[in-house]
């Protein structure tokens, strides 16, 4: 998929007045836009022109916000963003284990938005395929093919399951990851406490401050997201 400044937005809600400007704002950032207002509409509007990514809220009438996720993950590899009210985490979660990538919760700031969909863009054109080579942050060089993690000329010592595990979240960088998504692609990682087990160990690892996590971030209640600075 070719990321141009005209890439095609489908959104997704129920013509919920209080989202009436959504549209046109994208519209305004030269997006292309199409509007659906139930989980069937989407649909067929997948098999008419797949868009370049879609903005799906949760609260349709028709459709669970999963099934939709699954539907669409199915047959089409385009990014899902989720709109999410608070309290709504269980939905929240199924919709991203069925396939969503990032969600943002209402109501939400203009920028934080059109920052996400920037970033689900670039990173479907970048793509997610094994990770090889070396990946060169501020701080820190993952070198995929020696499975190593060096700052500056020093090695960070790190056993093969932690590598694993951090080259699972850097091919899917800035993506939100449930922690189901992550046990179940990572048979080293056995249960959700070993899973924090194992992110707080990195994170005293590669983090210069493990408190304030540059890039091993947590989604409370949900997941992880690696953030690689290219937001």
């Amino acid at each position: 998929m070719a990321l141009t400044h005209q890439a095609k937005v489908l959104i997704v809600n129920d013509g919920d007045p209080s989202q009436a400007g959504l549209a046109p704002l994208l519209s305004s950032r030269g997006y292309q836009v199409d509007h659906a207002t139930t989980g069937a509409e989407a649909l067929e509007l997948f098999d008419l022109a797949p868009p370049e990514l879609m903005i799906l809220d949760l609260g349709l009438p028709d459709m669970e916000g999963s099934e939709i996720c699954r539907q669409v993950r199915r047959r089409f590899d385009v990014p899902i963003i989720v709109l999410s009210v608070r309290g709504h985490d269980a939905e929240k979660i199924a919709a991203l284990d069925e396939g969503a990538d990032d969600y943002i919760t209402k109501p939400f700031a203009v920028a934080d938005l059109l920052m996400r969909v920037k970033a689900a863009l670039r990173h479907a054109h970048d793509g997610e395929g094994a990770a090889k080579g070396k990946l060169e942050l501020p701080d820190l060089t993952i070198d995929f093919d020696h499975g190593r993690v060096t700052r500056g000329r020093h090695d960070i010592p790190i056993d093969p399951y932690e590598f694993e595990l951090l080259a699972y979240l850097v091919r899917h960088a800035n993506r939100v990851l449930t922690y189901r998504t992550i046990l179940m692609a990572n048979p080293g990682v056995h249960t959700t406490s070993h899973l924090w087990e194992r992110i707080g160990r990195l994170r005293r690892k590669i983090e210069v401050d493990p408190f304030r996590p540059r890039y091993l971030v947590s989604e409370p209640w949900v997941g992880y997201r690696f953030v690689d600075g290219a937001w």
